[in-house]
């Protein structure tokens, strides 16, 4: 049966508005049954496939790489995906089961496909579902792609071959995407290291998709793995499966009781890591950053540029100042780390909310990446993370951080930003205002370091606020004051 038989024509109605499709940070998300259904997952991966299609990329060839997560009904919004793909004359590699986003990523890059689709929501709620687009490099697309898809959304009729069929006529492939990915994250690091090490930690999986990765790599190893929420769980166990404290009161209270030398976190599609103490104390993602920024410089003896966002901590800052390291800030949005790291030269690439990029790997955070890294940092010092914590805090200062999020009106967020920008604080933690950023939000630094930053989600309806300073008092004022200037307008 030909293609053609198999067209399924976009049906315009003067009685129907199409939902508006939006792109954020990383791809576009929605609300499952709402805005995230069949039909609209359609017309996304239509409009995808005809950029890809008029915008093609020397040296890659016309293949899509299509990857899913846990949440509801992930495997089947993927098993459209690849059927619109394959209708569109691509070569398409489908996944067999859930798996990291990196793995996606790495897959792409792997077998030099045009690009890659993940449907996954990441850290959202699990209400949500998402539409992840991974570009030929491995990493995530730019804002020109995203912008090019949207405008590309109902041009076309969307076209879409029965995946039976797609894989009898050998234009689509089932398979594992998992084993090479996981095989290339143990290259990067000292595996024999961490093998011999019999380092003991847990991993709270948050229900994701990177659940059992860290059994699987350190299978036969002296390390001792318990990994922690393990199940298949849609619902994620009640709580949004994102690398902060508030989402650990389980496992945290489980580890108070069974003590490790660590313990990894995950978020929903292991892209990103957090982390807590053996104990169940507080390791935020800053820390992470910063333990792992020393270990490069100082263990590894490694070059080259720091890449941060510019919501993540201003410890790094005074590091890279101390090292003599350059260090580059970019906008929110790992899509943004990306493009640093693909013009070279690059230490390490990071962000507030625990993606890491590493050099000699794809361009692209990677949750189980940076837990190896951790266990080698351990496995190198042989010290404790809450003394290697304290000697960070003795070399650079105290940097006590805090975030929270809180709902705001979309059609009055253009207002809050430009009275920010035209009122800011003359003071914050008792220091004279510095220097006032409004590239992406609007963030006020002060002359000590404390920094304050209001800045709108590019995935979700909410208002994200930011504030670092020497103290936790000083963290939690200057929230008060964020919340303070969202009133005035």
């Amino acid at each position: 049966m030909s293609v053609a038989h198999l067209q399924v024509p976009v049906i315009y109605c003067k009685t129907i508005t199409m939902a508006a499709i939006k792109f954020g940070t990383d791809g576009w998300r929605a609300i499952i049954a709402d805005d995230f259904t069949f039909a609209n997952v359609s017309r996304v991966a239509q409009a995808t496939a005809d950029y890809w299609r008029l915008n093609p990329v020397a040296g890659t060839e016309k293949k899509v790489v299509v990857g899913y997560d846990r949440r509801f009904l992930s495997d089947q919004f993927a098993r459209i995906t690849a059927e619109i793909f394959v209708g569109n004359g691509y070569q398409v590699t489908l996944s067999n089961a859930p798996v990291p986003t990196p793995a996606v990523s790495f897959a792409v890059r792997q077998q030099k496909a045009i690009g890659g689709v993940m449907i996954t929501a990441s850290h959202n709620p699990p209400a949500f579902n998402g539409f992840k687009l991974k570009a030929h490099f491995g990493g995530s697309a730019d804002s020109t792609t995203s912008q090019g898809i949207e405008e590309l959304l109902d041009k076309h009729p969307i076209q879409r071959l029965a995946i039976d069929l797609a894989k009898s006529e050998k234009r689509l492939v089932v398979k594992d995407l998992g084993q090479a990915h996981l095989t290339a994250c143990k290259k990067l690091v000292n595996f024999p290291l961490i093998a011999a090490s019999k380092i003991k930690f847990a991993h709270e999986a948050m229900y994701g998709v990177g659940a059992g990765c860290f059994d699987q790599l350190l299978e036969g190893t002296t390390c001792q793995v318990t990994t922690l929420n393990a199940a298949h769980d849609p619902n994620f166990g009640g709580i949004n499966p994102e690398p902060i404290a508030k989402n650990y009161a389980k496992s945290a209270a489980w580890l108070a009781e069974h003590p490790h030398d660590i313990c990894l976190v995950t978020d929903g599609d292991a892209d990103r890591v957090g982390g807590m103490l053996g104990d169940g104390g507080l390791l935020t993602t800053h820390q992470i950053i910063c333990l792992l920024l020393r270990h490069f410089v100082v263990n590894r003896k490694a070059k080259g540029r720091v890449i941060k966002a510019l919501t993540t901590t201003t410890m790094v800052d005074r590091m890279c100042a101390h090292y003599g390291v350059e260090m580059v800030e970019t906008g929110v949005g790992f899509k943004y780390i990306a493009a640093e790291m693909i013009r070279g030269n690059v230490l390490l690439g990071f962000e507030e909310s625990g993606g890491i990029g590493f050099p000699g790997h794809i361009p692209e955070r990677d949750g189980i990446v940076a837990g190896l890294m951790l266990l080698e940092l351990l496995a190198t010092e042989k010290k404790s993370v809450a003394k290697m914590l304290a000697e960070l805090e003795a070399d650079f200062g105290p940097h006590l951080y805090s975030r929270i999020d809180t709902h705001f009106p979309l059609e009055k967020r253009a207002a809050l930003m430009q009275y920010c920008k035209l009122n800011p604080p003359a003071k914050l933690a008792k220091s004279p205002l510095k220097e006032v950023k409004s590239a992406d939000g609007v963030k006020f630094i002060a002359e000590n370091g404390a920094w304050l930053m209001l800045r709108g989600s590019g995935t979700e309806p909410i208002l994200r606020i930011y504030a670092e300073g020497p103290s936790e008092a000083d963290a939690a004022t200057l929230l008060r004051l964020g919340v303070k200037m969202t009133q005035q307008v």
